[in-house]
């Protein structure tokens, strides 16, 4: 059973880190259409509203898709006067009760009340507001049902990761690192 989870946590954190590392050369991409935006607006005083638009697709790709695996990295914010100096079994705890009292809820929440929202945007294949924007705001509005499925999946990934740290003495790394790991 053990060796079962242990190979969901590293299925799962393949998944985040292939998710996150790909979207996030959406940063790269959106200041390579700025730079094209600013170019053909002031140089060559065209310019296009679905370009313009990019931008917007490439800001909620980069923020909407990396999530997870900033979750997956540790990156996010959480208050460190008394997590930092803490021992790592504290640490443990304090993950896994976070993630399941408030991570877990919340990206339910956010799931729950974001499906019609986005349902209701395929149904009329919405399209930009925008003459020659870009027809796909339903794909756009996607994301926004795609960021707590994985977000939900990593926190469970967490959960049990800390899990088994407290319960079998696993050590987190691993867990994660193929080169230590028993599996």
């Amino acid at each position: 059973m053990l060796k079962f989870l242990k190979t969901c946590i590293k299925i799962s954190d393949g998944t985040s880190d292939i998710i996150g590392k790909t979207a996030s050369w959406c940063a790269f991409l959106m200041v390579i259409v700025t730079f094209y935006i600013v170019l053909t607006r002031y140089v060559f005083n065209t310019g296009s509203i679905a370009i313009q638009e990019s931008i917007i697709y490439f800001n909620a790709l980069l923020f909407l898709l990396t999530t997870a695996y900033t979750l997956k990295q540790d990156g996010h914010v959480r208050v460190d006067i008394y997590y930092r100096p803490a021992s790592p079994r504290y640490k443990a705890w304090a993950n896994m009760l976070g993630g399941l009292l408030l991570l877990l809820p919340v990206a339910g929440f956010l799931l729950w009340v974001s499906w019609d929202y986005v349902i209701e945007a395929w149904r009329i294949r919405e399209t930009s507001p925008e003459a020659g924007g870009i027809p796909y705001v339903y794909l756009l509005k996607t994301l926004i049902v795609i960021m707590p499925i994985l977000v939900i999946l990593q926190g469970l990934t967490e959960i049990l990761r800390n899990f088994l740290f407290l319960f079998f003495e696993e050590a987190p790394e691993a867990i994660t690192d193929p080169a230590t790991s028993a599996i």
